[in-house]
């Protein structure tokens, strides 16, 4: 069918409409020619889409449930359907529990990992644990204060802007990368604190003009080091409250800053509990060597606990770590082996014991029974690495055995006196069910199913799960592909690939996985892993080393391929879309693989990684001066004059992560290419995405039977009607 609206002929897919904030600008570039065109007035709840979304997740009621564990195990508590019940385990028997007064809905802070402070930023204030002082950091320095702040005193006062030093602040990238949400640590005995000095002098400023949809702007100056470009200089001081002294930890051992030396990054800061030691993890500039360090507070010498290396590539720079009950044992994640297992350790460097010795790789220490010496974990050994499995193993390491079921993806909740334990068991296609098991496996009891009539009622289909070979012609890979309620494979469907496709990320999953809203608007839709994947062990990952936008972006190509073979998918119609590193990763499918990509839409995309952060680009990517041909290989501006597909761009002006240069760039070396393109910007908006409805229309528009205008070959066509 052909339906026209606005002078533009659709075919072979239906208009939906859209609703999208702003105006659309297509810049048709070969014949210099600009035009703008304004959407439907509206509100975006009020859309084609949010209606489809509201009524998928509407035909859904999960039977997952979580828990509050009660009599240290003996009980449990659950809400279900409004009310609150609490579960005997002895007698296997639930009751409803009244509140004694309504009980006010649990707050969840807006902002996820930066809850409560701007991105990349940390708290500006730390109260002691005693309650008595708070530490603060305001003009570049650090302050003490009594809680309420009427009696103040400043612990340095040499932090300035004309010197770009500052104190109790990190440099933004420390918190955007290394995740340091504070740079102020009490000690717990609360006679010292330890803080954070940066000098940003040798770091260039990013400029952001904000307010632009405003009368006048202004001006935000950030230092934001770009890969290859000098780091902030990070040191560790620590203030005694008794002898009003700061002393400087070594934290390079007496080694001037440079790119090579442990301590030229220096992140994850804490205390040991006795207050004699302070922590940090040190890194160099390539991030392949860490080493967890303790510091002297009162000397500043420091030595070496744990050292971790993979000079192949990158280390994993957060390794997890549980300090046991004495203050002085830990739980070390360590990928020495290859793949992520547990090791035991103290705080003088010994190490104790290997827990796990895994070939496939262990995911997050839930429980610690120091008392009964064993240790809860999760791990990848279900019947496919995507399944989480809930392990048990000693503190000596001996004994290890996995309490679930393998062919069921699994998160639990242990009680504290490991004796049960919750499981919420489901797959990519089978919905969650609640169940309490005992320390052996065994199920005791089933609390709760999903619902999923309602979904069948409507004829929405299930997410299949498949495997693919890599571009390698070898690995296996994932993927799982979303179908319309009345998909007919009689008929050829256009196919549309949702990517992030980033170091560490996963396309396919094993938790139940509903309809994708754009399948029920007559599309094919898929998320594919790629050898970036997380949870396949450390030498899988590891082929992406300094080949960002190359190989994960061709195993993106692979899987479409894969699909392409079966009769009901149009290899000929196959759009990409996704934002940030999905972003940057829609158009790196389209300029590689332009006979596989038709159509991509891309938000707030890094196009060349010379334009992003160190720590982040540096890790994978090392320095453009010692990677110059794999920085060009994965740049959309060096190869933005082989693009044939339809392209849509989208960005903040006020995005200060992957900044509007990224976009500009690419935009200017399009043009100069002549290539067609479409733009959408967001006045003053942050890092970002399109609007899902002008991203629709935009892919009805591409993946028609007979696109409209686009890109063909070195010349652009100027003018075409579809007939």
């Amino acid at each position: 069918m052909s339906e026209t609206r606005r002078g533009r002929v659709v075919s072979g897919l239906k208009w939906t409409g859209g609703v999208c904030a702003g105006f659309m600008i297509v810049l048709t570039l070969g014949s210099g020619a600009v035009r703008s065109q304004d959407r439907p007035a509206g509100k975006a709840e009020d859309s084609p889409i949010a209606a489809v979304a509201k009524k998928i997740a509407g035909a859904y009621k999960s039977g997952a449930l979580a828990v509050t564990w009660k009599e240290g195990g003996k009980a449990f508590e659950y809400r279900k359907d409004g009310k609150i019940y609490r579960y005997d385990v002895a007698s296997k028997k639930a009751a409803e529990v009244k509140p004694e007064k309504p009980e006010a809905p649990p707050a969840r802070p807006a902002g996820g990992r930066f809850a409560g402070r701007a991105r990349g930023r940390q708290f500006d204030a730390a109260l002691s644990p005693d309650g008595t002082l708070r530490a603060f950091h305001r003009a570049r320095n650090l302050w003490l204060s009594d809680p309420k702040g009427v009696i103040e005193s400043a612990v340095t006062t040499d932090g300035k802007d004309s010197t770009r030093v500052k104190y109790g602040k990190a440099s933004w990238v420390y918190g955007e990368e290394l995740f340091q949400d504070t740079a102020i640590w009490w000690s717990p005995d609360s006679q010292k604190v330890a803080y954070y000095r940066f000098d940003e002098s040798r770091v260039s400023d990013y400029y952001l003009a904000l307010g632009q949809a405003d009368l006048q702007t202004r001006l935000d100056a950030e230092p934001y080091p770009k890969a290859g470009t000098p780091n902030p200089i990070a040191d560790l001081y620590v203030f005694d409250l008794k002898t009003k002294v700061s002393v400087k930890i070594d934290v390079r051992d007496g080694k001037p800053f440079d790119d090579q030396v442990l301590g030229h990054y220096v992140y994850r800061v804490s205390w040991s509990n006795d207050s004699k030691a302070l922590l940090f993890h040190r890194t160099n500039r390539l991030q392949n060597v860490l080493e967890l360090v303790a510091a002297n507070p009162v000397s500043g010498v420091c030595r070496v606990v744990v050292r971790e290396e993979w000079p192949a590539s990158w280390i994993e720079n957060n390794p997890e770590m549980k300090i046991l009950k004495d203050g002085n044992r830990f739980l070390w994640a360590t990928e020495r082996t290859g793949w992520k297992n547990y090791e035991l350790w103290d705080l003088t460097g010994k190490r104790l014991a290997a827990l796990t010795s895994h070939a496939f790789e262990a995911a997050r220490v839930v429980r610690v029974d120091e008392d009964a010496g064993v240790v809860d974990y999760l791990a990848r050994s279900g019947d496919n690495p995507l399944k989480i499995q809930l392990h048990r193993v000693g503190l000596d390491g001996k004994n290890d055995r996995r309490l679930t079921d393998p062919a069921l993806n699994h998160s639990v909740d242990v009680a504290p006196d490991g004796r049960h334990f919750i499981d919420v068991a489901q797959t990519h296609d089978k919905a969650p069910v609640t169940r309490l098991v005992d320390a052996d496996g065994k199920v005791i009891d089933t609390l709760s199913v999903s619902d999923l009539s309602k979904l069948d009622a409507l004829g929405l289909k299930r997410v299949e799960l498949f495997t693919f070979k890599a571009d390698d012609g070898a690995t296996d890979l994932y993927g799982m592909l979303h179908r319309p309620a009345k998909f007919d494979a009689a008929k050829i469907y256009p196919l549309l690939v949702s990517v992030y496709a980033g170091p560490e990320t996963d396309g396919a999953s094993e938790t139940f996985t509903l309809p994708n809203v754009y399948s029920e608007f007559g599309y094919l839709v898929a998320t594919l892993d790629s050898r970036s994947a997380g949870g396949r062990g450390k030498s899988f990952r590891d082929a992406i080393y300094r080949r960002l936008g190359q190989v994960e972006i061709d195993d993106q190509a692979a899987g479409v391929k894969a699909l392409q073979r079966r009769p009901y998918v149009d290899g000929k119609r196959v759009g990409v879309f996704g934002g940030s590193y999905g972003g940057y990763a829609s158009i790196m499918c389209l300029l590689r693989h332009p006979g596989v990509f038709r159509a991509a839409c891309a938000s707030s995309s890094v196009t060349d990684y010379r334009n992003y952060d160190t720590i982040y680009t540096e890790r994978y990517m090392r320095t453009p001066a010692e990677n110059k041909a794999g920085y060009d290989a994965g740049s959309g501006v060096v190869h933005a004059a082989d693009l044939k597909g339809r392209l849509m761009l989208y960005y903040g002006t006020a995005d200060n992560n992957v900044h509007p240069s990224n976009t500009l760039q690419l935009i200017a070396a399009l043009n100069r290419a002549r290539k067609r393109y479409d733009l959408q910007v967001g006045p003053d908006a942050g890092h970002s995405g399109i609007s899902r409805e002008r991203m629709l229309e935009f892919f009805n528009e591409s993946l028609a039977t007979k696109p409209p205008i686009g890109n063909v070959g070195d010349r652009p066509r100027t003018s075409e009607r579809l007939r």
